[in-house]
């Protein structure tokens, strides 16, 4: 039973901390948008875009990544290998700024959608605080009259 509970947290802790550097990398990534193509435009460098999408957590292997279960694996290499997709990119890229931001914009979409599959999958980070936050929309209001 001990055994058990080790592997449930050991996967609850891999869990969280793939879902913190994701979320760390979507914060950056729409914090710093507008001014790393003003930087690479002015600078002609690349180092604005790709500071932004490093990941913390480069030494995860498969040692760590087997406590998931297959499903999740899947959705977290989907998450990061779009995100491979815009660091290849910006690496390698000779366009201009206006065309680089174009494409970025196409490849942020894909990493999006992929960061809205990994958290439905793993769920949210857990806050410093230890308070969990859910995103909700409303569908339906009924308003009373007050007799």
């Amino acid at each position: 039973m001990a055994r058990r509970k080790q592997v449930d947290e050991t996967t609850t802790r891999v869990r969280n901390l793939i879902a913190l550097d994701a979320a760390n990398i979507m914060r950056r990534l729409e914090a710093r948008r507008s001014e790393m193509f003003v930087l690479f435009s002015r600078l002609r460098s690349r180092e604005p875009m790709l500071s932004t999408l490093a990941t913390r957590y480069t030494s995860a292997t498969f040692h760590d990544l087997v406590h998931l279960p297959v499903r999740e694996q899947s959705v977290v290499d989907h998450f990061y290998e779009c995100l491979d997709a815009l660091r290849w990119y910006f690496t390698y890229t000779e366009d201009m700024p206006s065309t680089a931001q174009q494409t970025f914009n196409t490849l942020h979409r894909r990493l999006e959608e992929a960061h809205r599959k990994l958290v439905a999958t793993l769920g949210p980070p857990a806050s410093p605080d230890g308070v969990t936050v859910v995103e909700g929309e409303v569908l339906r209001r009924e308003d009373k009259a007050l007799t």
